[in-house]
């Protein structure tokens, strides 16, 4: 008689087992989260599934362990290698995730075509090798140092890579695969969570960097336990519009490197475009004498971004004023408008409101809250604001005009695309000014507009 499949309740969102079922996970706290899936192999059924059995270690002294910091390898493109700190570190895991049709099977294809002389193994799991033959034309690019392995099966998938000893590896994508150890459907979290060990148990040991390509949940989550983001060496998100031309490539977590790095790529024909200076891609492009538009001095991460803030403000034809903010969280415009009645005596309570962040951007920095304010003001008003003018502040509830961290930068930033004049804080310090740029102080809403709009 056969015995009975052992089974074991998973939580979906950190990975946490349990004997039985529970409505709450105990370890992270979601309700309704566990799943039933077959337990995991004990013993050395899941040492099998990586290399050759690894040869005993013993402890080392720390003193004594060679640092491999200066090892980095170029992957050929120059925002990526920016954004891991400098290159892929060898044996280094690295997750990127991101909705579907954002670009990733593009751009861990690009990869490996940029990287000339890396000898790269691409394992696609969802994609025939026709097809990824198809997408690499389109891309415009071909190298010899680029292989194809159509395969799902980990134990396979590392056999391969311990016979061909590979710089790179990339595979596309962790729910596709699964190990022969366990007795689930590829996945679910008992197959994510054998196939990144695995994953990660090959590139220790054979230095062999790996690039996984993860599916996202319609939460905006990295689809799988959460233990898949804990035992990775980077993750990365991929956003962006699918409509529109931009991505942004964030690093949410990066063990060899800093987490407030961002790459912007534009979405092409050919491929993805690194975009070196977002900046001149997001300023105004247009004629002068247009009203309702300013231009914010932002900071994502540690990269400095000029970008376009457009408004328009029209009689309520309904009777109820309409509120749509895009690009931005439309509570924070609501709360904007509130303070100029409030404080500063514009009714716009009988008006509608549209705001708008050009470029398909998402921003979430309250720096451009003065520029927000003042393309309001100036499509209210129906006056222009000068195309050489842009701002960098917070506006409280009091009305008073706020400082924003790093002021220095958004200012040399501002000099060197051009801008002739800023708006900050009057409580902001600024410590050697560029020159040819002239710096406007303003306390509260009543003085901006006396500066701006006299």
């Amino acid at each position: 008689m056969a015995s009975k499949t052992k089974t074991l309740w998973y939580c979906s969102s950190c990975g946490n087992e349990s004997a039985k079922w529970m409505g709450r996970c105990p370890a992270c706290g979601e309700w309704n989260t566990m799943v039933e899936a077959p337990a995991a192999p004990k013993g050395n059924a899941s040492r099998s599934s990586g290399t050759a059995v690894s040869e005993r270690r013993s402890p080392e002294a720390l003193s004594g362990i060679s640092c491999i910091s200066g090892e980095r390898s170029s992957l050929g493109m120059t925002e990526v290698d920016r954004l891991l700190g400098g290159g892929i570190v060898p044996g280094s895991l690295v997750l990127i995730g991101g909705e579907p049709g954002i670009g990733k099977s593009t751009l861990s294809l690009q990869i490996p075509l940029c990287a000339k002389g890396l000898k790269t193994l691409y394992v696609t799991g969802e994609e025939s090798a026709a097809q990824v033959k198809m997408r690499a034309n389109r891309l415009g690019s071909n190298t010899e140092d680029c292989f194809i392995f159509c395969e799902t099966c980990i134990e396979d998938i590392i056999e391969a890579a311990s016979k061909m000893r590979p710089d790179l590896m990339i595979v596309d994508s962790v729910q596709t695969m699964f190990s022969s150890n366990v007795e689930s459907a590829p996945g679910s979290v008992s197959q994510i969570k054998e196939v990144a060990a695995c994953l990660l148990r090959f590139a220790k040991q054979s230095g062999v960097p790996v690039i996984l390509i993860g599916h996202i949940t319609k939460d905006g989550y990295i689809a799988g336990p959460k233990i898949l983001e804990h035992i990775v060496d980077v993750v990365l998100q991929f956003e962006g519009e699918n409509r529109g031309a931009y991505r942004i490539l964030r690093s949410i977590k990066n063990r060899f490197g800093s987490t407030s790095e961002l790459a912007v790529f534009e979405m092409t024909g050919n491929g993805l475009r690194e975009v070196a200076n977002p900046s001149q891609m997001l300023i105004p492009m247009h004629g002068d004498g247009l009203s309702g538009i300013a231009v914010a001095s932002t900071l994502d991460g540690t990269r400095p971004l000029l970008f376009e803030v457009q408004a328009l403000v029209s009689s309520a034809v309904y009777g109820t004023a309409q509120r749509s903010a895009t690009g931005c969280d439309v509570r924070r415009l609501n709360m904007l408008l509130a303070v100029l009645e409030k404080r500063a005596g514009f009714h716009l309570s009988a008006k509608d409101v549209f705001l708008n962040m050009a470029g398909g951007l998402r921003v979430n920095d309250p720096s451009c809250d003065l520029a927000v304010v003042c393309a309001v003001l100036s499509s209210n008003f129906d006056l222009c604001i000068p195309p050489d003018l842009c701002f960098a502040a917070e506006v409280g509830l009091s009305g008073e005009i706020r400082p924003v961290n790093q002021t220095d930068r958004r200012i040399q930033e501002a000099a060197r695309l051009g801008f002739k004049t800023i708006y900050i804080s009057s409580f902001s310090s600024v410590e050697n000014p560029p020159e040819g740029i002239r710096i406007v102080k303003v306390a509260d809403i009543p003085s901006l507009v006396k500066a701006l709009f006299r």
